[in-house]
């Protein structure tokens, strides 16, 4: 492998950016002209807000998997989690337990739950997706049995304010995601945890040489992808005000194309996670598009499928460029 100094670092990853944001905006110009002439409007402020709000569940389970997948691992059990913390939830709350302190024991619980798939991971030595697919199915089989499979509905105004009320004219959801996404940028660039998530990603042998635990390291990214994917059933489940143990399902595939259409690479070690909001942005804006213009959903999903397995390719290519 050639030595790349630091510099042409910088630039590769300047150029990166600067590619995903022109490629955001020519999406954006696409999909409204395309709508123009179909006599519908795109591009405006109501609909972009409607694009973040609707990204926002995705936007948010994809922090904790930009963690996860910055170590070099995955975990597939988020789509899991999101529907057992909406039934557990609703079944507290139907119980008369307060909203807020449902809400952090849900969190609690997300968090216990990476903790169970790190423990295996980084101590077991399990490969990450057979851990992640079996914890997948354990926990929605919980989620079954807690409700005998049946929906919970009927809840208190107030869950749906925690998401669907107002703050400056738009959705305190959007405020929510922004401010998550400003934490764990600078916790990825301020902190010691951050620098060495990276360094576990690039070369977890080296990491461990100069004297980082990478166990307990892989450990804390597994419990924040637990942790990030209970707050997405959070969103979920008020911005709904209805519990479905089927919730969430596929969700874990939309926040890895949102992952790598960000630019994090699937080998681990490289990315930015600010990049991630725009991949899911992305793919809100495409399936928002593709519903206006009356794709039909088979095609959209076709759609959607070629625009990862691009952001993939052009990802290893540029990987091999590098070589």
């Amino acid at each position: 492998m050639k030595n790349v100094s630091v510099k042409e670092r910088l630039k590769d990853k300047d150029i990166q950016a600067l590619a995903l944001y022109i490629g955001t905006i020519a999406i954006l110009i696409i999909l409204s002209v395309v709508c123009k002439l179909l006599g519908k409007n795109f591009l405006t402020v109501g609909n972009i807000q409607n694009i973040i709000n609707q990204s926002a569940v995705i936007a948010v389970i994809a922090i904790g998997q930009s963690i996860v997948i910055l170590t070099g691992g995955i975990d597939l059990s988020v789509s899991s989690v999101v529907g057992f913390v909406g039934i557990l939830g609703g079944l507290l709350i139907k119980g008369g337990m307060p909203i807020p302190l449902v809400c952090i024991l849900l969190m609690i619980v997300g968090l216990a739950l990476g903790i169970f798939n790190g423990v295996f991971v980084s101590y077991g030595k399990v490969p990450a997706f057979i851990v992640t697919l079996g914890s997948m199915q354990i926990i929605r089989g919980l989620t079954m049995v807690l409700n005998s499979g049946k929906p919970i509905s009927g809840f208190p105004q107030g869950l749906r304010t925690i998401t669907n009320a107002k703050l400056l004219g738009m959705p305190v959801s959007i405020i929510y995601l922004f401010l998550l996404y400003a934490i764990m940028i600078t916790v990825m660039k301020k902190t010691r945890l951050g620098r060495w998530i990276y360094a576990i990603g690039g070369n977890a042998n080296a990491a461990k040489l100069a004297g980082v635990r990478t166990k307990k390291i892989e450990l804390y990214a597994y419990a924040i992808g637990g942790l990030f994917a209970a707050i997405g059933g959070i969103f979920l489940l008020s911005r709904l005000a209805y519990a479905d143990p089927n919730a969430g399902m596929g969700y874990e595939l939309d926040a890895i194309a949102a992952v790598v259409i960000g630019g994090i690479a699937l080998s681990g070690g490289k990315g930015n996670i600010g990049n991630t909001l725009i991949g899911a942005l992305i793919l809100g804006m495409l399936k928002c598009g593709l519903q206006i213009m009356n794709v039909p959903v088979y095609y959209q999903t076709i759609i959607i499928g070629v625009t990862i397995i691009a952001a993939v390719f052009l990802d290893k290519a540029k990987e091999r460029k590098a070589e």
